[in-house]
């Protein structure tokens, strides 16, 4: 029986350690690494090897996890002073689950071919919630050999599906934010249009769960927001960032989009006002703020 691959998992944060744990119960050996050491202690408890540096953990891995904030932080990561993409042997699986841009996942992906290192661009969608569950969806872009490669690694955080080549993942994860930010836009002024015109939005929100404006974002994050519960699950600077990037691609393409430029306004002055660090069902907040209604939970962080 052939031996599970042993895997390198660079970020270990409110995703990544999850996902982390996921690795190591579905038998693969682990070598995980964070820039706080500490966030990687629960992996070591599990029997994850902990490494100082990213080439330790990555050093003989036949596969790269990365799970970090960014694709500026991937690509110092893997092209930077200290980067690992050529101390990788010819070969190694790189698996960038990041939400990245389109472009820098094409541009990204080359470089990495050019090294002989495979490639899938992986990010991933269910929040940490999917992610502590394993049931994460998750957006693949990557030539066949390389994604069946990859199959049984991704099978243990979620369930993959493969999209199309390099690029298509971060592709359609962007699509994806772009549906979830402009859905938190929607659900936030419904709960304010039902308060200021005297209805109850708790008894707004459950009647419209059972119709046809129901999503599991009325239903998790309108909860969230009627509970004031902004903890960050996926922080509003993620979500920013996020809009920014399918911003950038839409004019690349040559497209208007007027609803993804104004919910990327939305959630540029919710991060403006302090709300950065809030979860992105804050942005209830932003819209109370804008409508002169109290906004305490910003007031506070600004």
């Amino acid at each position: 029986m052939t031996s599970p691959a042993t895997i390198a998992l660079l970020g270990t944060g409110i995703m990544g350690l999850p996902m982390g744990r996921h690795l190591i119960r579905a038998g693969f050996p682990l070598r995980a690494w964070n820039r706080s050491i500490d966030k990687a202690a629960p992996l070591g408890e599990l029997g994850a090897t902990l490494a100082e540096t990213p080439i330790e953990a990555a050093a003989n891995a036949q596969a790269v996890v990365m799970m970090v904030s960014s694709g500026a932080v991937c690509e110092t990561l893997l092209f930077g002073d200290d980067g690992i993409a050529r101390q990788l042997s010819p070969g190694t699986l790189l698996i960038v689950m990041s939400t990245i841009g389109h472009s820098e996942a094409i541009a990204l992906a080359e470089r990495c071919r050019e090294l002989g290192l495979g490639w899938v661009d992986a990010p991933v969608s269910g929040g940490e919630k999917g992610a502590r569950e394993g049931s994460l969806s998750i957006m693949a872009g990557a030539d066949a050999v390389d994604y069946d490669r990859a199959k049984s690694i991704l099978e243990a955080m979620g369930h993959p599906l493969h999209i199309g080549p390099a690029g298509s993942g971060a592709l359609a994860k962007l699509v994806n934010q772009l549906t979830v930010a402009s859905t938190i836009a929607a659900v936030s002024e419904a709960l304010v249009l039902a308060e200021a015109g005297g209805a109850d939005p708790a008894k707004v929100r459950q009647a419209m769960l059972g119709g046809f404006a129901y999503s599991r974002i009325l239903d998790q994050h309108g909860q969230r927001m009627l509970d004031g519960d902004f903890a960050p699950g996926g922080p509003a600077r993620h979500q920013l960032k996020d809009t920014r990037a399918a911003c950038d691609v839409a004019r690349e393409l040559g497209l208007d989009l007027p609803l993804l430029e104004l919910t990327d306004r939305l959630f540029g002055d919710l991060v403006n006002a302090g709300g950065a660090d809030l979860d992105h069902s804050a942005l209830l907040l932003e819209v109370r703020r804008r409508n002169g209604m109290d906004a305490g939970e910003l007031d506070r962080n600004g």
